[in-house]
């Protein structure tokens, strides 16, 4: 694992993406003179150096000019053109980080025509209960005929809420009520509603180092600061948490402690507990993601967080489709009053609700008996899958990683002498791809390390995929 993160250094980069903003949404027009040093370090709470630096860094892009002994003014025209060498794959491989404009360097890597996908941490199809779920369109159209004809509430059907609200009961001791839950249109819905509502340009969020490369754009488009925690096989430094905590006061800490992704890590039950009462002390939302909490090998999982919270300070996200039909798209999110009614607003501005069709689908087939016999096949199966790509791994020289307990993907340490950016445009050229370590860390940094996915192909492709890969790692050693 890479040195711990230290936000001081990327803090000018996220004054540059502030600046840079607010020029592009018309703030600062041509020639304009910008604020001063002092005062612009002033207004954002950074030391003036940070500011200098970020100054610097435009005026080097041209985005800025500088009068002599007058200051830093706007330069003619717009800067919205890419950075030259950016585009095509290669973008991918490279994080920008600029607030105000859509990127997703993961979505990016998703779209490339590759013969080998390990960057899709998605269940391969023939895993799925296919002809289960097309017996079930039918029985679902007559047991409501009239459901193209109508909307879903806002924050979702209330049968499927009250079904889920008694299945999170019942499995994971939480004590959440229908009216505590809303349905999304997917965990990354569920993301972008809570940081439309919760951020603000330059507001701080703690992220986990490395995370969900998704979530780290969301949060950098809204303006936001990140500050990295490093995310260990234990679970987290705690003294680092609170300090960050008590020094930045961060709008919210997003997590993913179970099966995390990319590492595959699980923080411990007795540190779930102790962040949910730092949470509390220090008035941070909690944000935690689980994505994959059925898909364990061994045994279940610790209770999430939302477990252990009592005043309304974590808001849980949790996909349940992705192993069953993840075309419909459905994810719960669990918060209290406080917390829900915000979301609701914005819920009804993004869409005005998930649809109906796909929740009433998921619904028939989740209170199903056949649902229970499938997820214990599909352990089986990723897990044997996971298996297949560890020994195809163990057949180069060099290569590290941990062993997750569940979930879908492989934490993987290069051997020395390799760049992960370098290996993943080689890789590109021979159908090969996977998520290279740089977008899933909030630094921008862990180029020695990839996300291999063992989820989406079967044992046959993943082994001659990665001896693939493994020989093309060997090629560009050689070449050095």
């Amino acid at each position: 694992m890479s040195k711990r993160a230290e936000p001081g250094k990327i803090l000018y980069t996220q004054a540059y993406d502030y600046i840079l903003d607010r020029i592009r949404r018309g703030d600062w027009k041509a020639h304009d003179k910008l604020p001063s040093v002092r005062a612009l370090a002033g207004e954002l709470q950074l030391h003036r150096l940070t500011v200098f630096r970020a100054y610097r860094l435009l005026k080097e892009h041209g985005i800025v000019y500088v009068k002599e002994k007058s200051g830093y003014y706007v330069s003619e025209g717009t800067p919205y053109e890419e950075p030259a060498g950016a585009g095509g794959y290669a973008s991918a491989a490279a994080p920008r980080h600029e607030a105000g404009r859509l990127q997703n360097a993961l979505s990016e890597v998703h779209r490339i025509p590759a013969d080998y996908s390990f960057s899709q941490a998605l269940i391969d199809p023939n895993l799925l209960p296919n002809l289960f779920l097309s017996d079930h369109v039918k029985q679902v159209f007559d047991r409501y005929p009239k459901l193209l004809g109508t909307y879903s509430s806002v924050q979702g059907d209330e049968e499927l809420r009250e079904l889920l609200s008694a299945d999170l009961q019942r499995k994971n001791k939480l004590q959440v009520s229908p009216d505590e839950l809303l349905i999304t249109t997917g965990g990354q819905q569920a993301i972008d509603l809570l940081a439309g509502v919760y951020l603000r340009p330059m507001d701080h969020v703690l992220v986990e180092r490395p995370t969900y490369s998704s979530a780290l754009d969301c949060f950098r488009q809204r303006g936001a600061r990140l500050l990295p925690v490093e995310i260990r096989r234990d679970g987290y430094d705690l003294d680092v948490v609170e300090a960050y905590l008590k020094r930045h006061k961060p709008r919210m800490f997003y997590m993913n402690p179970t099966f995390h992704n990319p590492t595959g890590y699980t923080v411990p039950a007795v540190q779930r507990k102790q962040l949910v009462e730092l949470a509390e002390r220090y008035g941070c939302l909690i944000v935690e993601d689980d994505a994959v909490h059925d898909v364990y090998f061994v045994q279940p999982p610790p209770p999430p967080l939302y477990a252990y919270d009592t005043e309304g300070w974590v808001v849980y996200l949790r996909s349940f489709s992705k192993y069953l039909a993840p075309g419909l798209r459905i994810c719960a999110v669990a918060a209290r009053t406080a917390a829900m009614a915000p979301l609701l607003t914005a819920k009804s501005l993004a869409d005005n609700g998930t649809p109906l069709v796909n929740q009433k689908l998921f619904q028939h087939c989740f209170e199903s008996v056949r649902l229970q016999l499938h997820l214990e096949k599909l352990r089986t199966a990723l897990q044997i899958r996971r298996d297949v790509m560890e020994q195809a791994l163990a057949s180069g020289t060099g290569w590290q990683w941990f062993r997750p307990q569940g979930g879908l993907n492989l934490w993987v340490h290069l051997p020395d002498g390799l760049n992960a950016n370098r290996l993943l445009t080689e890789s590109i050229r021979r159908g090969l791809t996977f998520v290279p370590g740089t977008i899933c860390d909030p630094m921008g940094e862990m180029n020695d390390q990839i996300r291999l996915s063992y989820s989406f192909m079967n044992e046959a492709r993943i082994q001659e995929g990665v001896h693939l890969l493994v020989r093309l790692a060997e090629e560009l050693v050689q070449s050095e």
